[in-house]
């Protein structure tokens, strides 16, 4: 200045022209939480990886009466006001596929019939290659007999999904003798599969 500086003057608002201030101009890392209004409706498409993004339910539409590999008769529950969240997870001849990557909840829920079981069951089974396959939980009804022919039972697993196309699930009966059978049924849930995204 060439004579006298003029006297400080405090910033207020209104000195500031409207959307001014950008991005560029707020250091990294400054906003903390108390910065954050607390009626502020944050959607959850801001927050990556934030909250469950992928509830996905299918059901057993015929009940399967012999051991091995459930591969087909499978449907996404779709009665009444039955709903999904997110993305679908896809079939194929009994295999599952992600529809993106993160940590996943597996659960299965079973309706089975048959008299004089010991254990009839449904297994969760994975692959990390696509190709090879192990058992990751076994979930069965003890005993059955002539007077008490039906039940269910469920069970789940947590699961790494970290490459879609090699990282797949699916489902198979077990101990399952004349008579036996996983219930299913096509317009109802009996034996369903559920896919939770937990998280990234």
């Amino acid at each position: 200045y060439i004579g006298s500086k003029p006297a400080d003057k405090v910033l207020t608002a209104s000195d500031i022209t409207d959307g001014i201030i950008s991005s560029a101009k707020i250091a990294d890392g400054t906003i903390v939480n108390d910065d954050v209004n607390a009626s502020a409706a944050i959607v959850a498409s801001k927050l990556s990886g934030a909250g469950i993004t992928v509830a996905d339910q299918w059901r057993l539409t015929t009940s399967k009466t012999s051991d091995g590999d459930i591969t087909a008769n499978l449907e996404r529950c779709n009665t009444g006001i039955q709903g999904t969240l997110g993305s679908a997870m896809t079939e194929s001849s009994g295999i599952f596929t992600f529809p993106s990557t993160g940590i996943y909840q597996v659960l299965v829920a079973a309706s089975f019939t048959g008299a004089s079981e010991n254990a009839m069951q449904v297994l969760i089974k994975g692959t990390a290659d696509n190709s090879s396959y192990t058992t990751l939980a076994l979930i069965y009804d003890g005993q059955r007999n002539a007077t008490d022919t039906s039940g269910g039972s469920s069970g789940s697993t947590i699961v790494d999904i970290t490459d879609t196309s090699t990282h797949k699930i699916k489902f198979a009966a077990g101990s399952l003798s004349a008579g036996s059978s996983v219930n299913g049924h096509d317009d109802e849930n009996q034996t369903t599969f559920s896919f939770i995204r937990l998280g990234e």
